[in-house]
């Protein structure tokens, strides 16, 4: 009996303890793409000669940013 005890509440305890882990990766990737992985790959374009497609890409987010604001 006390081993369905201690099963039930591992599951539990782990069970929540996986959903933060997978909420706090998920934040840190939103951070990395946004922070880093987006400006390179407009720097990249843009090296590459596709101005044409960078900038309106740019002009995008930069409104999101704008208007879009943070969510708390």
């Amino acid at each position: 009996m006390l081993e369905i005890l201690f099963a039930v509440l591992m599951f539990m305890i782990f069970g929540k303890i996986l959903i933060f882990a997978l909420k706090a990766a998920w934040g840190l990737m939103h951070i990395l793409l946004t922070v880093v992985f987006l400006p390179l790959i407009l720097i990249g374009m843009v090296m590459a000669g596709l101005m044409y497609l960078a900038l309106p890409i740019l002009i995008i987010v930069g409104l999101f940013a704008l208007f879009g604001g943070a969510r708390a």
